[in-house]
């Protein structure tokens, strides 16, 4: 089984390569569109400005390949800013148009009082929907986040965990075999680890 790591520019690619190579994974980080559309499993990471990665995608061609993954049965993960890339829209310096694979918006954490922007550290996974694959043998727990700007799910269905940081914020979201993490699952020790073992193993399966 081969999972590829998409290259577009903007990606903590090597932490995500060497977390799948743990876990046994044939491994390829490549922004060719043949070997991404024939790995098994397809990764979309991302750091950094919404706009700038969207723009880096649209370049290259890449959001066209990915919107071809989504659309296909190859389980696709969006971790940090890739899974924000996967909405409808951010609005990090500007307004800008997002892959639209899933429908919501992206915007900056409101100011509030105790809760410091950005939103980093460990904090604690609830799950809404326990039943989801994703979550197969495994309990809540501390995941780690760096973010800014938090997802806005329009489709309550698209939701599968939250966590807390004075309000519910999106964590993880699925759609068929679309899949994201805001937190790194490869810098959130064994649960972390876990999680994306589960994702690699959702072949065929949907969310």
């Amino acid at each position: 089984m081969t999972v590829a790591i998409v290259d577009y520019g903007m990606g903590n690619l090597h932490s995500v390569n060497k977390a799948v190579e743990r876990l046994g994974y044939e491994c390829v980080v490549t922004g060719d569109a043949e070997q991404i559309l024939a790995a098994d499993s397809v990764i979309l990471p991302g750091v950094g400005a919404f706009g700038d990665a969207m723009e880096q995608l649209r370049e290259s061609g890449l959001d066209l390949v990915v919107k071809q993954v989504a659309a296909g049965t190859q389980p696709l993960l969006g971790i940090c800013l890739g899974m924000q890339l996967l909405f409808s829209s951010g609005e990090e310096h500007g307004s800008h148009e997002g892959l639209d694979i899933l429908s919501g918006s992206v915007v900056r954490f409101a100011p509030r009082d105790g809760y410091k922007v950005p939103h980093m550290g460990w904090n604690k996974l609830s799950f809404r929907q326990p039943q989801s694959p994703l979550f197969a043998d495994l309990d809540e727990g501390h995941v780690y986040f760096v973010h800014s700007y938090h997802a806005l799910v329009a489709n309550e269905s698209d939701l599968l965990a939250v966590t807390d940081y004075g309000y519910p914020v999106t964590a993880i979201v699925g759609q068929d075999n679309v899949f994201g993490m805001q937190f790194h699952p490869e810098k959130s020790g064994e649960l972390g680890i876990k999680l994306l073992g589960n994702f690699l193993e959702l072949k065929g399966q949907r969310a």
